[in-house]
């Protein structure tokens, strides 16, 4: 019986999953979501939808941020860019969602490399008030162009289609997020056992180590916007196509504080974490809501308070993995296989 780490070959080295069980529990896992919407609500399947969109979204900030060390508040204006292509590609052009989305990333792609430029001379703090302005800009845009976006009023995105099959509600929705959101998890998980993964990480690490080395770290970090903001605009894209309505009330800064804090608490640096953060920062507003509800009999002032609880309890949940596991739940799942031994989960 195996032990603890036992590789005989490369090829069994490089394996994202390291037992057969694993992958057998990761099938599993996807026949059960899979099958979900023949048991949710329709209030869950809007929660599904949501985390999906929120798992892309949260992977592209943790590319940028967890991975290549480059600190961004950017997300909500990158997330706006995706969702206003989907409605002028999909909306204005005609255009079926095979197209449209990946578009719509390839767009919001090219913008975030655009503001990923001052990253070369700018770092930390720097560089994250950069990209905050990033937001103030996108969102100006947003609200004033009016013949493309809408302004304040907004504009309205078609329903996905291909030919003559349209896709509407969630249940329909979520069979295209759920394929599209493991596809995207398991390209962000090989990027990083290739060179420019690689490359990436070193820049987190130490950038002018990194350069002494021979990386390109400028050619790196424009690279690295480039991705991070790809996933975020079709992320983006998914969100327009969810809503069917949008305006740049969908895109606050609140938004891009959110996904920071699911990659700090999931886990910087983990493509597991960026999981764990997105479903814990999504379903916790929808337990407090469900719990504040219950109790609303008792405490009938206590729905009243739900907003500032919400913030009060996402702000402290971010402290406290802070003070007490700032590696974030995918390290403690980590520790927890390791300490309890159960190898045939690795992947």
């Amino acid at each position: 019986m195996r032990c603890g780490d036992f590789r005989e070959t490369y090829r069994e080295d490089m394996a994202i999953f390291e037992t057969r069980f694993a992958r057998g529990l990761l099938a599993a896992f996807l026949v059960a979501l899979a099958f979900a919407p023949a048991f949710a609500s329709y209030f869950w399947m809007d929660v599904l939808n949501r985390i999906l969109i929120a798992v892309i979204a949260a992977t592209g900030l943790n590319i940028l941020t967890g991975f290549t060390g480059q600190i961004s508040l950017g997300n909500a204006a990158f997330l706006a860019v995706g969702a206003y292509s989907t409605a002028f590609l999909a909306g204005r052009l005609d255009l079926p969602f095979p197209v449209v989305i990946p578009a719509a990333g390839l767009v919001t792609a090219g913008v975030g490399m655009i503001f990923g430029i001052p990253s070369l001379r700018l770092k930390g703090l720097y560089l994250a008030v950069a990209t905050l302005a990033a937001h103030f800009v996108i969102e100006f845009t947003a609200s004033h162009w009016d013949s493309v976006t809408g302004g304040v009023n907004g504009i309205s995105v078609p329903a996905a289609r291909i030919g003559s099959f349209t896709i509407s509600g969630d249940r329909h929705l979520y069979f295209l997020l759920l394929p599209l959101a493991a596809v995207l998890l398991l390209f962000a998980k090989n990027l990083f056992r290739t060179k420019t993964g690689k490359a990436f990480v070193a820049i987190r690490d130490q950038d002018i180590s990194a350069e002494v080395m021979g990386v390109n770290v400028f050619k790196y970090k424009l690279l690295s916007f480039g991705v991070s903001s790809f996933y975020v605009g079709v992320a983006g894209s998914l969100l327009a196509y969810q809503a069917q309505i949008i305006s740049p009330e969908n895109f606050p800064i609140s938004v891009a504080i959110d996904q920071l804090g699911m990659i700090i608490i999931g886990g910087m640096g983990s493509i597991l974490g960026s999981i764990f953060g997105a479903v814990f920062i999504t379903l916790l507003p929808e337990v407090l809501r469900l719990v504040t509800g219950a109790l609303s009999d008792t405490w009938p002032r206590l729905v009243d308070l739900f907003a500032p609880l919400r913030t009060g309890m996402f702000g402290l949940a971010i402290v406290l993995f802070l003070l007490f596991e700032p590696d974030g739940m995918a390290a403690r799942w980590h520790t927890i296989r390791n300490y309890w031994k159960l190898y045939p989960f690795s992947y």
